[in-house]
């Protein structure tokens, strides 16, 4: 399923200023990563080390920001790349 598709058809959705501020008051979430979808799309994690939830969510070039997921027991992770080659 194309995110952009799915999101455009999702009830949760609002514009992006009124979904952040959400998030940080009601959740305490704050922006944690991002990334560039199809059609101009920006996927963004929201979470909260403090509380354990965290959202995702996809704004579309108009501004219109809708949520794909939520959750808890967020944690922060670094995880290092195998070595080229090792299959391990």
């Amino acid at each position: 399923m194309a995110w952009p598709a799915a999101a455009q058809n999702l009830q949760h959705c609002a514009a992006r200023d009124l979904v952040v501020e959400r998030l940080a008051q009601k959740y305490r979430e704050s922006r944690q990563a991002l990334g560039l979808g199809t059609q101009g799309a920006m996927v963004e994690i929201f979470a909260s080390e403090e509380t354990g939830s965290c959202t995702i969510t996809v704004t579309m070039p108009n501004g219109s920001t809708c949520l794909l997921a939520t959750g808890q027991a967020y944690e922060r992770l670094v995880e290092a790349l195998p070595a080229a080659g090792d299959d391990t």
